[in-house]
């Protein structure tokens, strides 16, 4: 027997309206047009469906077990339809995000808190083990949005501005550097650098100051978290250099002393790389929008 989600739809229409011309009403067709599918139907499957000598029509008991079949599978059938219309209109979707740069966290929380609300039936997630092949996982479409610093000529792949950032320099106010008004590259040959356990490659005093100059710090110690680096920082057994939306709760403490890298101070800018198709979805653009906004407020405060 084929059975077609018009037939299950068919069944329904008439269990529930009780009769073939207000069912064919239901279902927008002609009331012939449903009694020859009725009549196709029951050709196929070998027995009556309806008892057709009661007023209402009453389904047979095979036309009953069709009915249970139709209340399982149609609300199903509906309900995706439903998802598939609502990502037709931009209003569902992915989005999972991989991040290149380890201190994003502190402003992309925000964010996602404020996407969220707009934006309640995307699924999001973030993927923090894709940091070193986030781009491969995204033109694999393992992932939907790279946060990152590189941007990279990638078919497929758009690159949009999010903001400009300053890498500042961190140390204690006991520090020997504290007095200097700006720190060059000579500073840190001394010294134990404090990173966040990332390549070198995506260090921006590495790939900004140290690498150019060729100036290996005397010890690189890498620390997961933003608030062992502070802390360590604070206790003068290492200096770090962060960006200035991590420094804004600590700049004016007078545990710290922060100063711009190079007299001129470095300026790097996030990038947001997505799909070429995905970049222009209505929640995507929305959550590049904020993307762009938040972390200035951040900056700022």
């Amino acid at each position: 027997m084929h059975l077609e989600f018009r037939h299950l739809r068919t069944i329904r229409a008439i269990h529930l309206a009780g009769g073939v011309a207000r069912a064919a009403d239901i279902l927008n067709i002609t009331q012939s047009a449903l009694s020859h599918q009725l009549k196709g139907l029951e050709d196929q499957a070998g027995v009556e469906l309806f008892a057709r000598r009661t007023k209402p029509l009453r389904l047979s008991a095979a036309g009953l077990k069709m009915l249970k079949l139709a209340e399982e599978v149609l609300p199903r059938v509906e309900a995706l339809e439903e998802e598939f219309r609502a990502m037709i209109a931009g209003k569902m979707g992915r989005l999972h995000i991989a991040i290149e740069c380890h201190a994003c966290f502190d402003w992309l929380f925000p964010v996602l808190e404020r996407f969220r609300h707009a934006w309640p039936d995307v699924d999001v997630d973030i993927r923090p083990n894709l940091a070193f092949a986030a781009l491969n996982a995204l033109a694999r479409e393992e992932v939907d949005l790279v946060i990152s610093s590189d941007p990279e000529e990638i078919p497929g792949i758009t690159f949009t501005p999010l903001f400009d950032y300053e890498p500042r320099f961190i140390a204690s106010s006991q520090h020997p550097l504290a007095a200097k008004p700006f720190i060059e590259a000579e500073d840190f040959r001394d010294e134990v650098l404090l990173t966040y356990p990332m390549d070198r490659t995506r260090l921006d005093i590495f790939t900004g100051l140290l690498n150019p100059a060729r100036v290996e710090p005397r010890q690189v110690r890498p620390i997961e978290l933003t608030a062992v680096i502070l802390l360590l920082v604070a206790s003068n057994r290492g200096v770090a250099v962060l960006p200035d939306w991590v420094l804004r709760e600590v700049k004016y403490s007078t545990d710290y002393v922060t100063k711009p890298v190079t007299e001129g101070g470095l300026t790097k800018r996030l990038y947001a790389a997505t799909r070429e198709e995905d970049t222009v979805k209505p929640f995507m653009a929305h959550f590049l929008r904020l993307a762009r906004t938040e972390p200035v407020k951040l900056q700022r405060a």
